[in-house]
């Protein structure tokens, strides 16, 4: 841990506009909001957004006038003939109208409460948690409608509030694709360990609990200068007292962590650990420096399982790393299909011909029907961004993603110990750029799933046999799990040449198999 930077936490008045995180928080429970105050509130925040060099606003900028566009040409079709109304306005209470979320709305107007989460400042937090308002008021089922609640949530620290969206959520789904059951664990798991952490600092400094009560931000500035005169033994029970007040008063957790850090940097320093920049050994303050040392470690703990969850094995099962080589090595000699997850795979008839394969490939969210899909899965390629099938057993998984520091948070936070014996390093992380060099350039659509494994099997050409299955392109449309099938089929894939590609290369071609070797 290194050195503490002097920095004052936060002291919540009564006017904060995001109030303190608890039971009794409004943000705890959907306040009943019509579709009209949510849009003049987008209407509004759209007109406060200016060009700029934030990249997360300007995504939300375009998602807020999608959305009003969107509405805007609703509002002057509504009055035509239509059999099945998107969206209408409805008698309320014997006078007035309120409109009706429709289907063609509801995917915009959750775009843009992601959009605003991505964002991460207090205003779009605020208007995501509007929008999940709206959505709910109406849609009491919605499950994107309580995951981006929940989400939201989390991040304005709400954990309790977040924890029961999450668990609306789970209610509502068959398959935990996002990894939401870890996440709510994580985050009790957490709680418990930060308030473990905050009892043992109250036990060994008796002293705090005369400025439990008083104002944060001058108990923690009056710790830190005596802090700064070489009085420590005064200067903790300040920070302890400024730390349990946060926590009595139900502070945003990011809040409380923020100041835990603080603390144990000053303490470390203080106690003249190795590495901490301290100098005055045997000064610790906090009875001795084992006690410093079980209190890092449930600082480390509680930040670890929210972020993912606790886990009983840490080592992943004894997963072991593979290279670009070593998969090459694995693949060589050996017949290979890649499975799509279109309607024409599920409706199909070739289960025992695809189990025939040396190794069968699928992908991301796909669905097992032995008869029409085959059982096996010896690889499993994904995208990094959602967690279906991860916890299904197969021989090797490779994660695809275009960022490296992404790429690495979701293999902390998804992979599945026991899942998989191979797991594919970062040389195998993004293949069609990375390995093949193709920039955006040359293909400016982000490279599916599919077609990175696709790309690199052809690249590596060491297959006896190398055929797609059901490939068509999503034309018939998307075979998955049920949860997944709910996700749009997305836009930033650019299937039109990816068929061109596949077609050129393509040695024989029939309804239901492209074969490549």
């Amino acid at each position: 841990m290194t050195k503490a930077r002097t920095r004052w936490p936060r002291q919540r008045d009564a006017e904060d506009s995001l109030p303190p995180e608890g039971g009794t928080s409004h943000l705890a429970t959907v306040q009943p909001t019509e579709l009209e105050t949510c849009l003049r509130a987008c209407a509004a925040h759209s007109g406060k957004l200016v060009a700029g060099l934030d990249r997360r606003r300007t995504a939300l900028a375009e998602a807020l006038r999608n959305l009003l566009a969107t509405h805007a040409g609703m509002e002057q079709t509504s009055s035509a003939a239509s059999p099945i109304p998107l969206l209408r306005r409805t008698a309320k209470g014997g006078s007035g109208s309120a409109l009706v979320l429709g289907d063609k709305l509801l995917d915009p107007l959750l775009a843009v409460g992601n959009k605003a989460l991505d964002c991460g400042y207090e205003d779009e937090l605020k208007l995501a948690i509007l929008i999940t308002d709206t959505v709910l008021t109406q849609r009491k089922r919605s499950r994107a409608g309580w995951r981006l609640r929940a989400r939201t949530l989390e991040a304005m620290g709400a954990e309790t509030a977040a924890v029961e969206a999450y668990e609306h959520y789970l209610d509502l789904t068959d398959e935990d694709g996002f990894g939401v059951a870890a996440k709510t664990a994580g985050l009790r798991v957490g709680a418990e360990r930060q308030s473990e952490l905050l009892r043992k600092l109250e036990r060994d400094c008796p002293e705090a609990a005369a400025f439990v009560g008083r104002s944060v931000t001058d108990s923690w500035a009056d710790g830190l200068a005596l802090h700064g005169r070489g009085n420590w033994n005064e200067a903790r029970s300040r920070l302890i007292g400024a730390l349990l007040t946060q926590e009595r008063a139900g502070a945003p957790v990011p809040e409380i962590q923020e100041a835990l850090a603080q603390y144990l940097g000053l303490a470390l320093e203080v106690s003249g650990a190795a590495g901490s920049g301290g100098s005055t050994r045997g000064n610790a303050g906090t009875g001795d420096l084992a006690l410093l040392t079980d209190l890092i470690a449930l600082y480390a703990e509680q930040r670890r399982t929210r972020m993912r969850g606790p886990i009983a094995d840490p080592t992943f099962g004894g997963v072991e790393w593979t290279t670009l080589g070593e998969f090459r090595n694995r693949i060589a000699g050996k017949s290979i299909c890649l499975i799509a997850n279109s309607q024409r795979v599920g409706t199909g008839s070739m289960g025992a011909e695809i189990d025939a394969y040396d190794l069968v490939v699928r992908f991301n969210s796909y669905k097992i029907d032995p008869s029409a899909t085959g059982r096996r899965t010896d690889i499993h390629a994904t995208i990094h961004k959602h967690g279906f099938n991860w916890d299904q057993k197969v021989h090797t998984r490779l994660v695809f993603g275009g960022t490296s520091g992404d790429w690495k948070y979701s293999l902390r936070n998804r992979l599945v110990p026991g899942a998989q014996q191979y797991l594919g390093d970062e040389s195998l992380r993004w293949p069609l750029r990375d390995i093949g060099k193709v920039g955006a350039d040359v293909w400016p659509a982000i490279p599916t799933s599919g077609f990175n494994m696709l790309w690199l099997l052809d690249y590596l050409d060491v297959s006896t046999q190398l055929d797609l299955i059901g490939f068509d392109f999503y034309e018939s449309g998307a075979y998955r799990l049920p949860a997944a099938m709910k996700m749009p089929i997305t836009s930033v894939h650019e299937y039109t040449s990816e068929k061109a590609w596949v077609m050129e290369r393509a040695q024989s071609v029939t309804d239901m198999r492209i074969r490549l070797r």
